[in-house]
């Protein structure tokens, strides 16, 4: 995340991708994940409510785990043939997970021609007699590039790579070098240079921006940020007296947790390269609960990334980021006043600032956990750092570090669904984010909508928070540990949770078996259905409350049918200026080849930019000219744009004819326009 403001963060791309999941020897349980009903045939069913344990992942020791691995690398070229792959394509192991059955989920990447192919990434179900049952693939498109002599030059790539990185701040006049790939992120492959720009960004965050230009055209295809990170402010957050597990070297003790893979604790004394000094001392007492001791620091960090190895290992069974039992390390005090904390997959390593005037180290328990677990993502689903897959990957970061905060059952940092409460970047005691209801933050998507993927990764994450929350906890208001929460629907109907704990499961499985590097929102929807039918069976309450939550935040359908965002929509994308305290404007969307009257459930969805939200009077015409409102006045809402899906009873409405969203500013000084709408009838 960037620094002072998580409201006026930019986006790192524009660009949306989709998903395609290639399936082949197709079982009943994807099919089901498809679909909005109920697959008949699947594995036999568990028990109500309680995890298939046939399809629970086993706990690997490191040797069984690299066995796996070895033996899936030396079949590499019976399976790339028996799934269809070409003569020039070869797959390298990526990461295993064996299921009670004996089924094995492998993990591959690709080359072609002996070049990387970037959204080449799949993943191999293979029964335990060998048979292959089914494949994911990040791109299904035939692989077939026809000419490997790119028509432009590495010099050019670099050149388009530095222009993008000086839009985030970057003042590198170099780049760190492009190589060739092949670019299977979207659409029909390609030859396309990957360039990496290296500096800093404007906040004083790592750069590391990958940049894909088409090798033929120069076009830029693709960039996403490899720094993944996230920001906070304010108090120093603690989590009271802990017990440390650290080594003895002589007198000399130093912060390496022998018992978790060796992690090891540093201090960069504000340096922004290296690993630092490893926090050592002749005391196993670190710290002093302020910031005068460096080692406070320190000590979070290490609570922290304790917690979070535990948290993985008792819940998943996983050892570790990478589930080899290496530990990976911290570093503490980065820079000066540097208000952000990050994960690099480079160095294997979280590290953390100091926060303004380098009073508030970002050392919080959920930052510890959403920073080890973009190290989970990066080794297993790869979520792309950009679109919709990168609203995932920082989404996938803000579950299992609230995972993480339940788990450790602090009583200085209870368990909720907020995101970086105790750092209060706001400096108003607000969290950074809310997962019941995302858009709280004043940025984020509560639902998904056909421009959400446009958004800041941060912003669109809101959508996938908001459905485990629903998934969890369920939809209304309830108060959790102390904390107060009401969290909505996109299609105005209840959810009923099914617990944290299953919520969990369902999201790792997904995340380890079914997710690749560019799933989006709608694949999401058929991993983790995917994932609650074999967790759980087709017929479970737990697999429609997957359905219900993803309908909740407008991604495909209820359990019943209805709802969520599969129906049939009509979109306007011609913008229109909102005048500063003006007359009203409309944008109209004609609707025809419909019978009846419109739905009780009609869905708009505005996409309006406007820098004081609560200045607009927004309503809904239908053809018979009769006004529904869907967003009143407010002179407290100060939040940016008006991004929600509303749920209109139309019902005595022809459904043909011309519709209108009509939109007045009503207050002086902030001006808007809108970008398009969306008319969805279930």
């Amino acid at each position: 995340m960037s620094s002072t403001s998580s409201r006026r963060r930019t986006p790192h791309s524009t660009y949306r991708r989709t998903a395609a999941v290639a399936l082949a020897g197709v079982t009943a349980l994807i099919a089901a994940a498809a679909q909005s009903g109920a697959a008949s045939a699947a594995p036999a069913a568990p028990q109500l409510g309680r995890v298939n344990p046939a399809h629970a992942a086993v706990r690997l020791s490191p040797s069984q785990r690299a066995e796996l691995l070895r033996d899936a690398s030396g079949e590499r070229a019976a399976t790339a043939k028996a799934i269809g792959l070409g003569a020039k394509e070869k797959l390298v192991v990526k990461d295993v997970v064996k299921d009670a059955d004996g089924t094995l989920h492998t993990r591959y990447e690709r080359t072609y021609a002996g070049l990387p192919v970037l959204g080449g990434d799949l993943v191999v179900d293979t029964a335990k007699s060998g048979a292959t049952e089914r494949v994911v693939k990040a791109n299904n498109a035939t692989l077939k590039v026809a000419d490997l002599t790119p028509a432009k030059s590495a010099a050019s790539a670099e050149k388009t790579a530095l222009a993008a990185a000086r839009t985030l701040g970057s003042t590198k006049s170099a780049a760190d070098g492009a190589r060739k790939v092949i670019w299977a992120g979207h659409g029909t492959p390609v030859l396309a240079y990957e360039t990496i720009v290296g500096g800093f960004q404007d906040d004083g965050t790592p750069n590391q921006l990958h940049v894909i230009t088409d090798a033929a055209t120069g076009k830029k295809l693709f960039q996403y940020q490899g720094i993944e990170n996230v920001t906070g402010t304010g108090n120093t957050q603690y989590s009271g007296t802990v017990s440390l597990s650290t080594t003895q070297s002589g007198s000399t003790y130093n912060l390496t947790d022998g018992d978790r893979g060796g992690h090891k604790t540093y201090n960069l004394n504000h340096g922004t390269s290296g690993t630092g000094t490893l926090f050592s001392q002749s005391s196993n007492t670190w710290g002093n609960s302020t910031t005068s001791n460096a080692a406070t620091a320190g000590a979070d960090a290490h609570y922290g990334a304790a917690e979070t190895w535990d948290f993985y290992k008792n819940t998943f069974g996983r050892s570790g980021i990478k589930n080899n039992g290496v530990g990976a390390y911290s570093r503490v005090h980065y820079g000066n006043s540097y208000v952000n904390a990050f994960w690099d997959d480079g160095c294997f390593c979280m590290t953390y600032g100091d926060g303004s005037g380098n009073a508030d180290p970002l050392t919080a328990l959920d930052v510890a956990g959403h920073e080890m677990s973009h190290g989970v993502t990066a080794n297993t689903a790869g979520l792309n750092y950009s679109g919709e897959s990168g609203g995932l990957n920082e989404a996938t970061s803000d579950i299992f570090g609230t995972g993480v905060e339940f788990y450790a059952a602090n009583s200085t940092d209870v368990g909720d669904y907020l995101i970086g409460e105790k750092i209060n970047i706001n400096g108003d005691g607000t969290p950074l984010r809310y997962m019941d209801k995302p858009s709280k933050d004043g940025g984020s998507a509560d639902s998904w909508y056909s421009g959400v993927g446009n958004l800041d990764v941060h912003y669109s994450s809101g959508v996938a928070n908001h459905f485990f929350y629903l998934l969890s906890e369920g939809s209304g208001a309830k108060v959790i540990n102390g904390v107060s929460y009401n969290s909505p629907t996109s299609d105005g109907l209840p959810v009923t949770g099914i617990g944290r704990d299953k919520a969990l499961q369902i999201w790792y499985r997904a995340l380890t078996t079914k997710f690749t590097s560019t799933t989006n929102y709608a694949a999401a929807r058929t991993g983790t259905l995917a994932a609650a039918g074999e967790l759980y069976g087709t017929t479970s309450t737990e697999y429609k409350a997957v359905q219900d939550a993803w309908a909740a935040v407008a991604v495909g359908a209820r359990s019943g049918g209805g709802g969520g965002g599969t129906g049939t929509s009509y979109e306007s994308n011609t913008p229109v200026s909102i005048p500063d305290n003006g007359p009203a404007v409309t944008s109209s969307i004609t609707v025809s080849g419909r019978t009846g009257n419109a739905p009780s459930n009609l869905q708009v969805t505005p996409n309006i930019s406007h820098t004081w939200r609560g200045d607009l009077v927004i309503d809904l015409v239908g053809p018979s000219g009769t006004s529904y409102r869907l967003k009143n006045f407010s002179s407290s809402d100060s939040a940016d744009n008006v991004t929600d899906t509303y749920t209109v009873n139309a019902s005595s409405e022809s459904a043909n004819g011309t519709w209108q969203l009509k939109v007045q500013d009503q207050a002086a000084q902030d001006v808007g326009t809108i970008n398009g709408w969306k008319l969805t009838f279930p």
